[in-house]
This record gives structure tokens, C-alpha cells and sequence, in this order.
């Protein structure tokens, strides 16, 4: 594999909007050409090269492509958006919209991120090391698509509306996460290994949510059937299971109606 290397050099005065932080992009170029890449600091034109220093090189695809950034980018948006193969690592902290509308390939943030990590992904793998703001997983603002496939883990923490208008895929949070979870979902998985304070579920027509900790506070759309014994990421354990939401149409299959699903490991 081919290895891009980028060091920031500058900071932004505003949010940096680096769409083309991308092995789809990369591919191909040299670092010269990469270097001037363009990218937005609010409504200012500028080139990458005057944030970063590149070096290394690049594959002749996105699939033979690497891309290291070497520092802190909380202030740069979009990095790895709509990737579709390589990997991207970030040795730091990154904005929002870290892997948006990812298809394929792999991103380690090896810190915190922002909002909207894997806005409406479709495919690949998203590790961040630490916490995670609000929107994982989620439709794009307006839109009924979230996520669709590929995996996203939370080593840390998470806030509110994860998964919100999720269709497919896996989110994993290892700790805790805040309200709103699998909000208008019809499928996908989500994994609260901590502990979530409520809205949980909210309109949720398919899908299924895990939770190993407590909900504070328990939606009434939820009924409880019983308890159930589920392998869950290689761990054995018993559930309470519950079905809904029960305030929404729900599709048939076979006469029955499907419902979504919710699992609260129990005590």
C-alpha cells in the first residue's frame, strides 16, 4: 500500500471543508498535485497545501491508497467523505462529518470527533479511539436515509440521535450514549454497551438496539415479551426483550407484523 502523509501546518481560522481528504481523491496524484487540492475556509478558496505538508505517495487506485494525518484536526469537516476503498488514519481529533456518505474502505480517528460521523454510510469500517458528538449514523438533515451498511465503533462515548433514520449496518458504543436512539429506524444494529438516558427507539419501525447498561427512562411505545438469551459481538448473555414502537404502521411478513426490536440485558 501506497502512503500518503499529511502534518497540519496551519491552523483555520474558521472550520476547514476538506471534501477531497479522500484515497478516492488522492489516487493517482502526486503530493505536488495534491497539495493544491481545493478547500474552503468559510466562503475563502484555498488549497491544502496551505494547511498541510504532504508527502509520500500515492497508489494508482483508491484500493492501493493510504492517508496518514499526523496531528489535530478539530477544525477540518469532511474528512474521508464518500470514500469508496484505502484507508484514512488520523493520529488526533477530528470536526464533523468524518466518513459522510462513506461506501467502502476503513477510518481510525485515533481521538474524539464531532457530529454526523457516518452520516448516511453505506459501507466500510469507522473506528474513533475516543468519544463521539451527536448524529452517528444518521440521515443527512431533511432526508429519510441514514445509514445503510458498513460498521462504525465508538471506543468511547456517544451524545444524542444516533442511528436516527438508520436503514442497515452496525453502531457500536462502547460506553454510554445520551437520547434518542435508532429514532425512525427501520433496521440496523446499535450496541449501547453503557448506559442510554431515554428516548429510545422513538418511531422505530425495524431494527434492532442492544443495550448492556440501564435506560433511565423507558418509552411507552415499548412492550415487553419476555427474555431472551443472545450472542451479541462474541458475548453470551440474557436480555429483556422488548417490541415497537408501537405507535407506528409496521410492515407484514406472512400476515405478522414486523416490529422493531429492543434488547435490555437484564439484571
Amino acid at each position: 500500500m501506497a502512503t500518503i502523509r499529511m502534518k497540519p501546518v496551519k491552523t483555520p481560522d474558521l472550520f476547514l471543508e476538506c471534501f477531497c481528504i479522500s484515497p478516492d481523491v488522492f489516487a493517482g496524484k502526486t503530493p505536488t498535485e495534491i497539495s493544491r487540492l481545493e478547500v474552503r475556509e468559510g466562503k475563502a478558496r484555498n488549497e491544502l497545501g496551505d494547511f498541510f505538508d504532504i508527502a509520500g505517495s500515492s497508489g494508482k487506485t483508491a484500493e492501493e491508497t493510504d492517508i496518514f494525518i499526523d496531528g489535530d484536526c478539530s477544525r477540518v469537516k469532511y474528512i474521508g467523505s464518500k470514500m469508496t476503498a484505502g484507508s484514512v488514519t488520523v493520529n488526533g481529533n477530528a470536526d464533523m462529518y468524518v466518513g459522510g456518505w462513506m461506501k467502502g474502505g476503513s477510518i481510525h480517528v485515533r481521538g474524539n470527533v464531532d457530529s454526523f460521523c457516518g452520516l448516511a454510510m453505506e459501507g466500510g469500517e469507522i473506528q474513533i479511539d475516543g468519544n463521539a458528538q451527536n448524529y452517528v449514523g444518521c440521515a443527512y438533515r431533511g432526508d429519510w436515509r441514514g445509514m445503510r451498511g458498513g460498521t462504525i465503533r465508538i471506543n468511547g462515548s456517544a451524545g444524542n440521535d444516533i442511528g436516527t433514520f438508520m436503514l442497515g449496518g452496525t453502531i457500536i458504543i462502547e460506553k454510554d450514549a445520551f437520547i434518542h436512539i435508532s429514532t425512525h429506524a427501520e433496521g440496523g444494529t446499535v450496541v449501547i454497551k453503557g448506559d442510554v438516558q431515554s428516548r429510545v427507539g422513538g418511531q422505530m419501525v425495524k431494527g434492532d438496539i442492544y443495550v448492556f447498561g440501564t435506560i433511565e427512562h423507558m418509552l411507552p411505545g415499548f412492550k415487553e415479551i419476555g427474555t431472551v438469551d443472545k450472542n451479541i459481538l462474541g458475548q453470551s448473555m440474557k436480555f429483556r426483550h422488548f417490541i415497537g414502537d408501537l405507535g407506528e404502521r409496521h410492515p407484514k411478513k406472512k400476515g405478522r407484523e414486523i416490529y422493531g426490536n429492543l434488547y435490555l440485558r437484564a439484571s
